[in-house]
């Protein structure tokens, strides 16, 4: 279980992204979409509560851990996560969306 990986999101037109939600090892919910950016939206089609408040990485409160798959992480992080929580998975959910299939536990890394 690698953390995330910083690179520029390659874009498939042609291809869903879906995306498993997890609270530990319990399957949640699903979400399968070729139009839906941000992991948060993804997690109200898929009916999954994930607790938002300034969606821009601003707050945090958004965390969640990355099981498997890549997001996009900008070069600089926002104020809402750091380094370290990177490195052991942490992504925020409003604002790095997803480069292809994804697993999210909701539970965030800490």
């Amino acid at each position: 279980m690698g953390g995330p990986l910083k690179r520029e999101r390659a874009v498939d037109l042609d291809k869903s992204t879906t995306v498993r939600f997890f609270r530990g090892s319990l399957p949640i919910g699903t979400s399968q979409s070729d139009t839906i950016d941000a992991i948060t939206e993804h997690a109200i089609e898929a009916e999954v509560t994930i607790p938002t408040n300034c969606t821009s990485g601003t707050c945090g409160t958004c965390l969640v851990r990355l099981i498997s798959g890549e997001v996009e992480i900008p070069e600089s992080l926002p104020p809402g996560i750091d380094d370290f929580l990177v490195s052991q998975g942490g992504i925020l959910a409003c604002c790095m969306p997803p480069i292809g299939d994804i697993e999210i536990d909701i539970i965030p890394p800490l």
